[in-house]
């Protein structure tokens, strides 16, 4: 049975208003509309400081709902996209060379107890395998060798220190995209993520009074510090669960808005339709049905059970850290052409 005609139709209904909603919005603000549309550098560095003063926001207004509800709501969503612009966009899937030494050590990063491990050798095999240039290669597998080196030093805090670091891998792949014309003008996304970043660890912001107490039941600060910051003493302990909920946050932002906006051929932004049509093509009819299917079941078994969702999510999601990791390491050792035009 061909869904496509079906699913097609649907997207259109839903997303149709939606279209129209942003067209009315755009002829409110007039003149400002204009280079907003036109120019994409501008648009991205809007979107940029529109994500992290969300984030931020969110994070100071109540942190444990934040991050309760942030993996639930956008988890899928921001999974989906770490395939189609690491995976399926580049064409890596079509090298067949990459399948088991990059694929099976990163299927073992979601799956098994040695995760770090796992990750870092499809890491260093994407590094050897990458048609890059070969001084290129030997720096990202010493870079590599020593994280793995420093992993085995740490042994269970790495996992740790890795899950903390992945949000912060997200900007850097963001920023590492696609050429900038005007670095000035894009750097201040990146600046304030890491000016809120380093206030928030420095205790310099702090939640508002109420928000502490505004926490779903079960997943207050004690569930939270005794995954995200074990055995570490306060204050560092909480502010480190603020920073992780600040920048999760921040790191759901780009792979659903910054790096589709970047990645497009085109200066102008698209519809919200074609924007359906394109990730369809991208990623096929069949599969988009699931992911939604998936993300309707996560956000159901949520209202039953948010604790028991968010966990499952996550332990479903454990492989995508490693997959930007890999990308990180694809941009570095190949250069692909738009990075190329920047050098």
């Amino acid at each position: 049975m061909n869904l496509a005609p079906q699913f097609r139709a649907s997207a259109a209904a839903i997303l149709t208003p939606l279209d129209r909603l942003r067209w009315l919005l755009l002829k409110l603000l007039g003149p400002l509309a204009k280079p907003l549309v036109r120019r994409r550098e501008l648009r991205v560095m809007a979107a940029g400081c529109a994500v992290v003063g969300f984030s931020l926001a969110a994070t100071l207004l109540s942190p444990f709902w934040l991050l309760a509800l942030g993996p639930v709501v956008l988890g899928v969503p921001h999974l989906v996209a770490d395939v189609r612009y690491l995976v399926l966009r580049p064409g890596l899937h079509r090298r067949l060379q990459l399948w088991l030494p990059v694929g099976i050590p990163l299927l073992l990063a979601g799956t098994s107890r040695f995760s770090m491990t796992s990750g870092l050798t499809a890491c260093a095999a994407m590094a050897f395998l990458a048609r890059g240039a070969r001084a290129r290669k030997i720096i990202a597998l010493t870079f590599i060798a020593a994280l793995m080196v420093a992993a085995w030093v740490m042994g269970d805090v790495a996992a740790l220190v890795f899950a903390h670091a992945h949000n912060f891998i997200a900007v850097m792949l963001w920023w590492c995209w696609r050429p900038r014309s005007g670095l000035k003008q894009q750097a201040v996304v990146p600046v304030l993520f890491l000016a809120a970043s380093t206030m928030l660890v420095m205790g310099w912001l702090e939640p508002w009074a109420r928000g502490f107490a505004w926490q779903p039941a079960g997943l207050g600060p004690g569930y939270h510090l005794s995954f995200l910051a074990p055995g570490i003493a306060e204050p560092w302990a909480l502010r480190l669960v603020l920073l992780f909920a600040f920048a999760q946050s921040v790191h759901y932002g780009v792979w659903l808005r910054l790096i589709p906006e970047d990645d497009r051929p085109q200066e102008t932004p698209r519809t919200f339709r074609a924007s359906a049509r394109a990730l369809t093509a991208d990623v096929g009819t069949p599969l988009m049905a699931f992911v939604i299917l998936l993300s309707l079941g996560i956000a159901l078994w949520a209202a039953f059970d948010l604790t028991a969702a968010r966990e499952n999510y996550l332990r479903m999601a454990l492989f995508h850290g490693y997959l930007e990791l890999i990308a990180a390491t694809w941009l570095f050792v190949e250069r692909p052409a738009r990075l190329e035009a920047a050098a």
